[in-house]
C-alpha cells in the first residue's frame, strides 16, 4: 500500500528527472541536484516525519551550499538533522563537484546559518522533532543548487528569465502535487520569494503566510531573528 511518504518521494524523483533535462548559462558553472545524489537524506526525512497529512506546509527557496546541499534536508543544517532529528544515511557525491563547494554528507563541518536558526526555532517552540512535525512539513521550491566559477551561490531569483521558466513550470508541479497530498490549512513561505511562489500557484481555499527568511544576508533577520518569526508563527496560530 502506498503511503504519504511513499507519494512525497515519488514526487520528489519526477522532480529529479525533469530538473536534468534543463540546461543553463554558461556562467552558471556547476548544478547539484539534491534530489538525485542526496535523496537518501532526504528519503530519510520523508519516511521519519510524514504519515498523513499535515496543517502547515513551510516553503524555503533552494538548497544552501552546507545545509540541503549536504544532507537532502531543507535548511538541513547538519547537527539540526543529525542530533535533533536523529537522522543517519550516507549521500553520494553530485555528477560535477565544485571544488569550493565540496559534499561531505553529515561529515561537513560547516555551518548553514540559515538551517541553524529557522530549525533552532521550531526545536526553542516545541518539544520534540516529532511534535513539530505532527502538523508541520518543511519543504523547498527548488532542489537546484546553482554555483558560480568562484564558488558563489546564485540563487533562483538571480537566473534569467529564459531559465527561470522551465524550471519553475517543473518547481510548480510538484509543488502542487505536494500540497495535494497534504493538504494543508496554511502553507508559509519563509521569505518573501518563496510566498510569491505560493501566491502564484492560485490554489483556493489554501491560507498564505510569511515567516522571515532566516538568512545572515538579511539584516532584519540578524537583528530580529529571535523575536520576530516568534511573532509570525503567534499570529498565524502555528506555536503549540
Amino acid at each position: 500500500m502506498s503511503t504519504t511518504a511513499d507519494a512525497i518521494l515519488r514526487q520528489a524523483k519526477i522532480l529529479a528527472k525533469a530538473c536534468n533535462q534543463l540546461r543553463f548559462s554558461e556562467n552558471i558553472a556547476t548544478v547539484y541536484n539534491t534530489f538525485d545524489y542526496a535523496l537518501p537524506g532526504y528519503t530519510a526525512y520523508v519516511k521519519k516525519f510524514v504519515d498523513g497529512p499535515r496543517k502547515a506546509l513551510f516553503l524555503g527557496m533552494n538548497p544552501g551550499p552546507w545545509g540541503m546541499a549536504q544532507t537532502g534536508v531543507p535548511f538541513g543544517e547538519i547537527p539540526a538533522v543529525r542530533d535533533w532529528m536523529g537522522l543517519q544515511f550516507k549521500i553520494g557525491k553530485p555528477a560535477q563537484e565544485h571544488p569550493k563547494r565540496p559534499v561531505d554528507g553529515l561529515a561537513c563541518t560547516r555551518s548553514e546559518v540559515s538551517g541553524r536558526r529557522l530549525w533552532g526555532l521550531f526545536a526553542e517552540l516545541f518539544n520534540s522533532p516529532e511534535a513539530f512535525f505532527a502538523e508541520n512539513f518543511v519543504l523547498n521550491y527548488c532542489p537546484l543548487s546553482f554555483m558560480l566559477e568562484s564558488g558563489a551561490n546564485l540563487t533562483p531569483d538571480k537566473l534569467s528569465a529564459q531559465e527561470r521558466k522551465p524550471l519553475a513550470a517543473a518547481c510548480n508541479s510538484h509543488l502542487r502535487s505536494i500540497i495535494e497530498i497534504l493538504q494543508p490549512q496554511i502553507a508559509v513561505g519563509v521569505g518573501g520569494w518563496a510566498t510569491k511562489c505560493l501566491q502564484n500557484l492560485k490554489i483556493e481555499d489554501l491560507e498564505i503566510g510569511t515567516l522571515l527568511h532566516p538568512s545572515p544576508a538579511s539584516p532584519i533577520a540578524n537583528k530580529h531573528w529571535h523575536e520576530r518569526p516568534k511573532q509570525q508563527l503567534q499570529e498565524m496560530d502555528l506555536v503549540p
